[in-house]
């Protein structure tokens, strides 16, 4: 029986300066040395004092190594390291080793350093590669599309970025608005005025804003017209000048309704659409605006889409395996219901002689 041969060893040695706390790098209790220690398997990385060495595949090694610089270039910003920070570069790294990372060269320092708005002691930032390639793409395009399942940061991130703009008086106003599509014709039947009875379709947008301003502040900003915060049948007629605009949810836009949203744009303003397209409430027959929209406007010049995924869920972790879960299910039940059809289609062949 032959061997399989071995591995060439590598060992490296990472010298920490004293202004980085071994506590801050490794985490408290070693939490964040036993996230990297999982990821290498194969390798041992051993702490004396303020050196740390790894030894195991060349490989390997020369990933932990670039982790530690990375580590510490983050926290010489003072952003802090986390376990999940931690796993993300990780992926980053190895994305980038196996020639899938971002060809612009961005590092995972530069994608966690990236501030977008602080509150309250408070900072948002992207967490993954994608997620810091769709808040550039809204500072470098007019019109941006953010498409992607639950918990990927589309609409919270494009919220932190109106703010921002808000705040730098790059526009004198937000309108954030969505489609109610949900409550459908039960919408009459629902108590209270109109207000009252859209308020549960846009109490997601009222809560990103209470996690970026002061919410002290808000009623006083909506009451000025400074925010609004409206159904998406309120837009018609309009046009939107000096303006940051998100439509969340758009997958539950009709195709008309997008063309009609779209042509609200005035001048000095900017869009960001937000949905996923695996989550689409429109009645049957219906086609979803935001799957039509891509096909009219891809490559269109100021107009971008950005497409993040499972990888960019920062919800809890079970939530990306969710997702993928349900995309297997639909992929393997789109393929049985291809070939069902047809079958069906030869049996009906057959019956008619063909």
């Amino acid at each position: 029986m032959t061997q399989s041969p071995t591995q060439p060893q590598a060992r490296a040695q990472i010298n920490i300066p004293a202004a980085h706390p071994m506590v801050m790098l490794l985490g408290s209790g070693d939490s964040l040395l036993r996230v990297i220690e999982e990821a290498f398997p194969a390798a041992d990385i051993h702490v004396r004092g303020n050196e740390i060495s790894a030894t195991g595949e060349a490989a390997d090694v020369a990933l932990i190594q670039r982790l530690f610089d990375e580590m510490m270039l983050v926290l010489r910003t003072g952003a802090p390291m986390t376990e999940d920070a931690v796993e993300r570069s990780i992926a980053m790294l190895r994305a980038a080793g196996n020639g899938q990372g971002d060809p612009q060269g961005e590092t995972p320092a530069e994608v966690l350093t990236q501030n977008i708005l602080s509150n309250r002691g408070r900072t948002i930032r992207p967490k993954t590669l994608n997620q810091k390639r769709y808040v550039d793409a809204i500072d470098e395009h007019t019109i941006v599309f953010g498409i992607g399942p639950a918990g990927t940061g589309k609409t919270y991130l494009a919220m932190a970025k109106a703010v921002q703009a808000l705040q730098s008086k790059q526009v004198s106003r937000i309108i954030l608005t969505r489609p109610a599509v949900e409550a459908g014709e039960r919408l009459g039947f629902l108590p209270g005025t109109l207000f009252d009875k859209i308020d549960p379709y846009l109490r997601p947008l009222y809560d990103a804003l209470h996690d970026m301003l002061d919410p002290d502040s808000i009623p006083r900003l909506m009451a000025a017209g400074t925010i609004e915060v409206a159904p998406l049948a309120y837009m018609r007629g309009r046009t939107l000048n000096d303006a940051f605009i998100i439509l969340d949810e758009a997958q539950n836009t009709s195709a008309e309704q997008m063309k009609m949203f779209l042509t609200r744009l005035g001048f000095d303003s900017k869009i960001v659409i937000t949905g996923d397209i695996t989550q689409v409430d429109l009645p049957s027959g219906t086609k979803s605006g935001l799957r039509q929209v891509q096909e009219i406007l891809e490559g269109l010049d100021d107009v971008h889409f950005s497409r993040l995924t499972s990888q960019d869920v920062v919800r809890h972790k079970l939530v990306g395996r969710i997702v993928d879960a349900y995309e297997k299910y639909d992929s393997r039940n789109g393929q049985q219901d291809g070939r069902a059809e047809g079958r069906e289609s030869g049996r009906r062949d057959r019956r008619q002689g063909k």
